[in-house]
C-alpha cells in the first residue's frame, strides 16, 4: 500500500450533501478571514512561489536524512516496488459504471491507486535522493496529466451536460480534481529542479494541467455550489477543496495579482463554510468528516499563516479553536467515536494534524490525544498514512514526526460536552477515563449535512466498548445522495433509537425538528430533554413527545418518554439498535452480551416495565464493507412494542452493568 490508507478512501468525504445546521448561504458573513487583512496588504505580505517554503525541498538533504530510519526505510521499499511499475488503465466503460450501475467504487479504486503511486515514488526519492525513482515519476505525472477528468464519475454531474462521461471542453472542480492539483503542485514543489534536470516541459505541464483544470475555472466562476456563492448549503467540500486549490496557487501561480485574487476569494469560500458552524464548533456532518471539515480548515489556516508570515493568525478565535477541539470531545475510548449521521462508529483519525492543530491553538488536551493517537496508530514506524490528500496532508505530518513522538500523549476523556449549534451533548460517568457509561444524544434538525432521520437518536457505550449504537452509513452509491436516500435502510429513523408511532417514521427536512430542546449537567448527571414530535409527520398523530435522555453518573442511562397522541392506529414500536448479542427472554429484561467481538468487556441490562411491552430481537446480517470495518458480520435491532392503546403514555427504560 502507498501513502494513502485505500480502504479509507472508498467511503470517506465523497459526497455533496444538503448543508449545515448554523448558516446559509445568504445570510452574513462573519468575515473571519477576509476581514482579518485588505487585499492591499495581503498583496505586499504574500510571499512569492519561489519564496514560500513550508516543507523542505529535495535539495533540503539534512532535513530529509533527519526523517526517522523506520520512515526512511519503509518508503524506499516501496519505492522500490513501484520500479518500472504499470499505471493502471482508466476506460470510459469503468467511468459510465456510475450512472450505468450506481457503483462508484471500482473506477475510483483504480484512479486512486495512480494517486497513490506517484505519491508513493516521490516520497522515495526525496528520502533517498539519487534519482533512481525518476523516470517512474515523470510516467505517472504524465499519466495524470493525460485523464480526461481529475474528479470522480459521482461528481460529474456538476457539468452542465449532467452525469455520464466528461465533458472536457467544461474542466468542474470537485474534491479529487483539487486533490490532485495539490499533489502534483507539491511534486512540482519537491521536485522542480530535479524535473527540469530532465527537460523543463514535465513542470511546465503540471503548471498547464492545474491552471486550466483547478485554477482558473475556481477563480473565473462563483456558480460552484461549494464555494457558497450560491444559495446551496456548503459543507466539508469548502475547506477541502479550499486547502488544495490553495496550495496549487501558492506554489503553481506566479503573476502577483492573480495570487492575491485567488487567495482572496478563497478565504472568502472559506468564511461561507465557517458560517455554517456556530462558536461551539460543532461538527454536524460527525467526526469521521472532521478529517476534511475542521481540519481541511486547519490546513488552509497553517498555508495563510506560512504564507503572509504569521501576518493572518485567527487561531484565537473562539470558533476557530472549538472547530478543532471537537474531535477531542466526539472520543468515546480506544477507535470509538460519537458517528452520528454519515460517520462511522470506528476511526483511525489524523494523529499528525490533531496534534498540529492543537499546538496552533495552545490547546494541551488536543496536543495529548494527537500524540495518543499517534502512539496507538505506531506511527513513526512506517510510511505515514493519509486520506487522499497524500503529500497535503503527509508531507508536514513527515516533519512533526519527532515532536509528536516526544509529546506525552493523554486521552482527555472529558466529562461533559454540548454543542448548541446542532443539539449534541456528551457524557460520561467520570473525567479521564473511559471506565462507566458514555452516553451521546442529539435534538436537531432532519437536514442536516449527511442526515439520517434521527432527531432524539443516543448512543451508550460501556467502559468503552458500544452498547446501544448509531449504525453509521453503508459504503456510498448513486442513491445515497439521490432522492432515494431515504430508502436506505441505514437513513430511516426506524433504524435509529428512536420511536415509530402509528406505523409512522420521522420525515427528512429542515421543519422536521426537535423542539423546546434543553441540556443540564452536573456532578450527579446529564441530561437532554426535548420534544420531538415536530420530527414526524402529520399522519404520526403525535401531540407531543417528551424525550428526556440521562446519565446517571452513579452507573446507569436512562430513556424516559412522555407522549401524547391524537390518534391510535397501531402500538407505539420503540428502536434500539446494537452491536451485542440481546437476550429477551425474561419479561422486563433484556440481557446485553459481554462484548461486541467476544471479549472480556462488561455485559447489560435493559430494564424496562413488562407489562407495557413485548419485545422481540432480529437479526441484521451486516455484508456492506464499510459497515463491517465497524461492526462485523450482524448487528440487532431490538423492538419494544406497546401493549398500550392509550393516546398517552409514559415509560422509562433503564440500562445498567449486569450483575
Amino acid at each position: 500500500m502507498g501513502v494513502v490508507l485505500a480502504g479509507v478512501l472508498a467511503s470517506v468525504c465523497l459526497s455533496m450533501a444538503s448543508g449545515a445546521m448554523a448558516g446559509e448561504a445568504g445570510t452574513p458573513s462573519t468575515a473571519i478571514l477576509s476581514g482579518a487583512i485588505s487585499p492591499g496588504e495581503l498583496g505586499s505580505t504574500l510571499a512569492a512561489p519561489r519564496a514560500w517554503n513550508p516543507i523542505p525541498a529535495f535539495s533540503a538533504r539534512e532535513k530529509w536524512r533527519s526523517l526517522p530510519a523506520p520512515v526512511r526505510e519503509a518508503y524506499v521499499r516501496a519505492g522500490e516496488g513501484l520500479l518500472h511499475c504499470r499505471w493502471p488503465e482508466l476506460q470510459a466503460t469503468g467511468f459510465l459504471e456510475y450512472v450505468r450501475t450506481g457503483d462508484r467504487s471500482r473506477f475510483q479504486t483504480t484512479m486512486f491507486s495512480r494517486r497513490q503511486q506517484l505519491a508513493t515514488l516521490v516520497i522515495a526519492e526525496c528520502v533517498e535522493g539519487k534519482g533512481r525513482f525518476r523516470d517512474d515519476i515523470i510516467n505517472g505525472i504524465w499519466t495524470i496529466c493525460e485523464e480526461s477528468y481529475w474528479g470522480v464519475p459521482a461528481h460529474v454531474g456538476m457539468q452542465r451536460a449532467g452525469s455520464g462521461l466528461p465533458d472536457v471542453e467544461e474542466p468542474t472542480v470537485d474534491l479529487f480534481a483539487a486533490e490532485t492539483a495539490s499533489l502534483l503542485a507539491w511534486t512540482s514543489y519537491l521536485l522542480h529542479d530535479s524535473l527540469d534536470a530532465v527537460t523543463p516541459l514535465i513542470s511546465a505541464r503540471i503548471a498547464h494541467e492545474v491552471e486550466r483544470r483547478v485554477n482558473a475555472p475556481n477563480l473565473d466562476r462563483d456558480d460552484l455550489w461549494w464555494m457558497g456563492l450560491t444559495p446551496k448549503r456548503v459543507n466539508n467540500w469548502t475547506p477541502w477543496i479550499c486547502s488544495n486549490w490553495l496550495s496549487a496557487v501558492l506554489i503553481l501561480e506566479k503573476d502577483p495579482g492573480t495570487r492575491v485574487r485567488a487567495v482572496t476569494k478563497i478565504m472568502q469560500c472559506l468564511d461561507r463554510f465557517l458560517d455554517t458552524y456556530e462558536d461551539d464548533g460543532g461538527c454536524d456532518e460527525g467526526p469521521g468528516y472532521w478529517g476534511r471539515a475542521g481540519a481541511s480548515l486547519f490546513d488552509c489556516l497553517e498555508m495563510l499563516h506560512s504564507a503572509t508570515r504569521g501576518r493572518i493568525d485567527v487561531y484565537s478565535h473562539p470558533r476557530i479553536r472549538e472547530i478543532g477541539k471537537f474531535i477531542v470531545r466526539a472520543h468515546i475510548a480506544g477507535p470509538w467515536f460519537v458517528n452520528f449521521a454519515d460517520a462511522p462508529a470506528r476511526l483511525q483519525p489524523d494523529a499528525p494534524t490533531i496534534f498540529r492543530y492543537g499546538r496552533a491553538i495552545g490547546d494541551a488536551d488536543m496536543v495529548g490525544f494527537g500524540a495518543h493517537v499517534a502512539r496507538g496508530q505506531r506511527l513513526g514506524e512506517g510510511i505515514v498514512p493519509g486520506q487522499f490528500g497524500v503529500l497535503g496532508r503527509v508531507l508536514p505530518a513527515l516533519f512533526v514526526l519527532q515532536d509528536l513522538q516526544k509529546a506525552t500523549p493523554s486521552d482527555a476523556c472529558l466529562r461533559d460536552s454540548w454543542f448548541p449549534g446542532i443539539q449534541v451533548m456528551m457524557a460520561r460517568s467520570a473525567e479521564g477515563t473511559a471506565e462507566g457509561f458514555f452516553l451521546a444524544a442529539q435534538g436537531g434538525h432532519n437536514d442536516e449535512s449527511h442526515n439520517h432521520n434521527d432527531v432524539g437518536n443516543f448512543i451508550v457505550s460501556l467502559d468503552g466498548e458500544p452498547l446501544i449504537i448509531d449504525v453509521g452509513v453503508e459504503t456510498y452509491t448513486s442513491k445515497t445522495f439521490s432522492a432515494q436516500r431515504y430508502s436506505i435502510w441505514t437513513m430511516q429513523s426506524a433504524y435509529h433509537n428512536v420511536p415509530t408511532v402509528n406505523g409512522v417514521s420521522q420525515k427528512d427536512g429542515r421543519r422536521f425538528a426537535a423542539r423546546e430542546v434543553e441540556y443540564t449537567t452536573t456532578d450527579a448527571r446529564a441530561s437532554l430533554s426535548m420534544d420531538i414530535a415536530g420530527a414526524y409527520p402529520p399522519e404520526s398523530a403525535i401531540g407531543s413527545w417528551r424525550r428526556m435522555v440521562s446519565l446517571d453518573r452513579t452507573n446507569a442511562v436512562e430513556i424516559h418518554d412522555t407522549y401524547a397522541l391524537t390518534a391510535m392506529k397501531e402500538p407505539v414500536r420503540l428502536s434500539l439498535m446494537t452491536c451485542r448479542e440481546p437476550d429477551v427472554s425474561a419479561a422486563g429484561r433484556i440481557q446485553l452480551s459481554r462484548s461486541l467481538r467476544g471479549g472480556e468487556g462488561t455485559a447489560a441490562d435493559i430494564r424496562y416495565p413488562p407489562e407495557g411491552f413485548t419485545v422481540r430481537a432480529e437479526e441484521i446480517s451486516i455484508t456492506d464493507p464499510q459497515l463491517q470495518s465497524s461492526w462485523g458480520n450482524r448487528i440487532w435491532r431490538i423492538t419494544l412494542t406497546s401493549t398500550s392503546l392509550s393516546l398517552t403514555g409514559e415509560h422509562i427504560l433503564k440500562i445498567t452493568p449486569s450483575r
